[in-house]
């Protein structure tokens, strides 16, 4: 598979995506530009976290409107996987490819350590390679990570098992129903605020987050294939 690294104005996280995906786990992986309007050539896109356009408007609503934005709706559209984490979780929702959204952490702080979370989901294409209610260990950082959705959106979400992973323990951000990632409908796009692609060498603190991508080349990787 051969990924593409969403870059906007802002992103901090765009190296850390690559080397996790490129060094760690050995896919192809190139950077593409907010202001380019072609994803021709990938098999799958990653937007990083970071601090898109500074978060001047909303976390994300800025970034929603970039050139390539266009090209990751239509790619995750045909059923390609798209991932995002902390700043990309924003967009996703601010682009209408997950539902709810992000707002200012309960504490109104900024928070940024080791997490755990649960893995309420496996039986997702990017969650496959951990056991049911599994608990990772995977780092946060983020100021408005409180994920939010009204009650029948919350319904929908439990009805279809899009609920991914929800933090185990404390509640670090006011998240609803402790929500640390959830997933699309088609189960082609996930969201999640914590950062797996920090959690892919035990020099960092844990390993735990190589299963996500190692899900990801398992499951779509047969589709590139086919």
């Amino acid at each position: 598979m051969k990924f593409a690294v969403i870059v906007f104005p802002g992103s901090n996280c765009d190296m850390d995506m690559y080397w996790a995906v490129k060094e760690i786990m050995g896919a192809e992986c190139e950077y593409v530009r907010y202001d380019q309007n072609s994803l021709d050539g990938f098999d799958g896109v990653l937007l990083p976290g970071g601090f898109s356009y500074g978060d001047y408007l909303r976390c994300g609503a800025i970034a929603r409107f970039a050139n390539i934005m266009e090209e990751v709706i239509r790619f995750a559209e045909e059923g390609k996987p798209v991932f995002g984490t902390c700043n990309g979780f924003q967009i996703l929702t601010e682009a209408g490819l997950l539902p709810g959204a992000l707002r200012r952490n309960r504490s109104l702080k900024f928070i940024s350590k080791i997490t755990p979370l649960k893995v309420v989901n496996n039986q997702t294409s990017f969650s496959s390679a951990f056991a049911k209610d599994e608990i990772i260990q995977v780092p946060v950082a983020h100021g408005e990570g409180n994920y939010y959705c009204d009650e029948e959106t919350l319904a929908e979400l439990k009805a279809n098992n899009q609920i991914v992973f929800t933090y185990a323990g404390e509640n670090i951000n006011g998240s609803i129903e402790n929500i640390a990632g959830i997933i699309n409908k088609q189960g082609n796009v996930l969201g999640m605020m914590p950062h797996p692609e920090r959690a892919v060498e035990s020099l960092l603190g844990s390993e735990d987050g190589k299963k996500l991508f190692a899900s990801i080349l398992e499951n779509f990787g047969k589709v590139t294939a086919d």
